[in-house]
């Protein structure tokens, strides 16, 4: 792959609590890119969160805000400065290809029609314990040898996965994450792509790619999110930027995932409390209470 010197202008935001160490692999791996990005910045509660070393972070923007994935990634939108075409939302153990940025800016100049969109994860840890940053770079690099550019839609969707999505802003407008999804966040990504809808098509291609770690480390307590799988989905389908039937259809398979696990549960996941926070709830639902933020206070 070669950069053809595509015009659009990619900024990436990085949100990120408690991994100083993720942060700084993710942006050694930004600069190195084909296209390094016009702008990479970091939305971070306070100085911990930010690598120590003065090299990783020349010319790194970083500003700090209240804590909580939506709000963070709020910060970054506010604060991104004006001129740039497309922004990407990386999870800061998202290891992207190295023709990740160049492909981005590619693919968007290829399909105006196109407001948001996922490319291809070459892996997925986050339903494991994990993969580890070495593991990863070899994926990318097998990736990278071997994979020809496809901007081939693959589907449409009616929402993202947020660890890797990459969004218009002259689309996003007045969007934004919804920060009552507290913490992590579960389905922030699904309500924003859904408040662009009307603006564009939001889709998977194969144009770009990655790998998430799904590193564990610095997550929600398994009882708050528990409480998120059953409350969030519940007041997004409320909202109106989740179809009832796709809320409904999430939280039954949690509910049976979480109890059918917690016999014999993964290392990594926290089943018992999962099952316990779905089960607060459900009995906060039949109370009519669809507070997600209640999930501060437990």
């Amino acid at each position: 792959m070669t950069n053809s010197g595509h015009s659009l202008r990619v900024a990436v935001i990085l949100a990120s609590t408690g991994r100083p160490g993720n942060l700084a692999t993710s942006i050694r791996h930004l600069k190195s890119q084909s296209k390094p990005p016009s702008a990479i910045m970091l939305s971070v509660v306070s100085d911990k969160d930010i690598p120590s070393s003065p090299e990783i972070l020349e010319n790194i923007q970083s500003v700090m805000g209240p804590k909580g994935l939506p709000a963070q990634r709020n910060t970054g939108l506010r604060e991104l400065p004006t001129g740039y075409d497309i922004v990407a939302f990386f999870d800061d153990d998202y290891v992207p290809s190295h023709y990740c940025i160049e492909n981005i800016a590619r693919f968007f100049e290829s399909v105006p029609d196109v407001v948001g969109a996922n490319g291809f994860l070459i892996a997925d840890g986050i339903n494991s314990s994990g993969i580890a940053t070495e593991d990863a770079e070899l994926l990318i690099s097998a990736y990278d040898a071997s994979s020809v550019y496809d901007d081939a839609i693959v589907k449409d969707l009616s929402g993202l996965y947020g660890c890797n999505m990459a969004y218009r802003i002259s689309a996003i407008e007045d969007a934004r994450f919804d920060e009552r999804l507290k913490l992590y966040g579960w389905q922030e990504d699904i309500d924003f792509a859904a408040q662009l809808l009307k603006r564009g098509r939001i889709v998977k291609t194969h144009a770009f790619a990655g790998v998430h770690q799904g590193v564990k480390g610095g997550r929600t307590s398994g009882f708050r999110l528990g409480y998120s799988q059953i409350i969030n989905p519940l007041y997004l389908a409320r909202k109106g930027t989740m179809k009832r039937s796709y809320a409904l259809k999430i939280i039954i398979q949690n509910i049976l995932a979480n109890h059918a696990k917690s016999m014999w549960p993964e290392p990594w996941v926290d089943r018992i409390g999962r099952v316990k926070g779905n089960w607060l709830g459900i009995a906060d639902a039949l109370r009519g209470r669809f507070t997600p933020e209640r999930i501060e206070q437990l």
